[in-house]
């Protein structure tokens, strides 16, 4: 059993939590996933690595209920546990098999949305650990909705917070902010986006237009989490693959995102029915 050490929700609709799970948080690395099953009879639900502390023994999760299976992982409250949770799955983030001196010459910038903001943090803190220059651009609808602010303020070197409605922030998405950074003279020689996938898009896009190499993570197309189901399958570069086993991150400007977002919608019609018999 994986006891939930600290519950907290970020926002009415995003939840984290804090739980023991000594070896795999001794194993963990940024960019990898876990999967939770609430209870013996529960789904196998993949969610990526918020965070891990080795000396406290615990990884941290966040997640937003909109399945049936998320509702039930949220539901759990500090103190109770869960029936499993393994891991870490997936390959780290790419920078973690870069050599001392090309992370030397590295810039990067992040660009988050929504609940893809908190597994952006471990990466950002892992470079800032090794010397790497990190900006975050941080987007969601309104200000109500942003997450992980005080988090990066010390483990990034410029922060950029944007609201679609300018509550809060740069008034706009993260691509636009980007290319505001880019026009005032900003020079990056990598991207990472995390995100909603239509984000991931347009993040590729934007990224195309300015010149800077990007990474995506698939991590919203798994069901398995262990490549058995093929639910995952995605073409990079016009080649099949799986998020879950190969990604889950890939190099943006080869995914086919069109045929991504065909398959992320799938099993819209199944969630429905199972929201509705809870």
């Amino acid at each position: 059993m994986y006891q939930i050490i600290q519950k907290e929700m970020l926002t009415p609709t995003i939840c984290r939590m804090v739980v023991e799970a000594p070896r795999l948080a001794a194993a963990a690395k940024p960019g990898q996933f876990l999967i939770v099953r609430a209870d013996e009879k529960g789904e196998r639900i993949p969610l990526t690595i918020s965070d891990f502390d080795v000396k406290k023994g615990t990884v941290t999760i966040v997640t937003q209920p909109i399945g049936a299976s998320t509702q039930d992982i949220v539901a759990f409250e500090a103190g109770e546990s869960f029936a499993d949770v393994v891991g870490p799955l997936g390959n780290p983030s790419e920078f973690i098999g870069m050599s001392a001196e090309e992370l030397a010459q590295s810039h990067f910038i992040f660009i988050a949305g929504g609940v893809g903001t908190a597994p952006v943090y471990p990466q950002a803190k892992w470079l800032h650990e090794h010397g790497v220059s990190v900006d975050v651009i941080i987007g969601a609808r309104t200000k109500d909705l942003l997450i992980y602010e005080e988090e990066f303020k010390p483990v990034v070197d410029n922060l950029y917070m944007c609201t679609d409605d300018g509550s809060y922030g740069f008034k706009g998405v993260g691509t636009a902010r980007l290319e505001a950074l880019v026009a005032e003279g900003k020079t990056y020689t990598q991207a990472v986006a995390i995100g909603p996938m239509i984000m991931m898009k347009f993040s590729v896009l934007t990224c195309k237009k300015l010149n800077i190499p990007i990474w995506v993570s698939m991590n919203t197309l798994m069901v398995d989490g262990t490549g058995m189901c093929g639910a995952c399958r995605l073409s990079v570069g016009g080649v099949t693959k799986f998020a879950c086993v190969d990604g889950p991150e890939f190099d943006g400007y080869l995914v086919d995102f069109d045929e991504a977002m065909r398959r992320s919608a799938q099993y819209k019609a199944e969630e429905g029915l199972a929201n509705g018999s809870k």
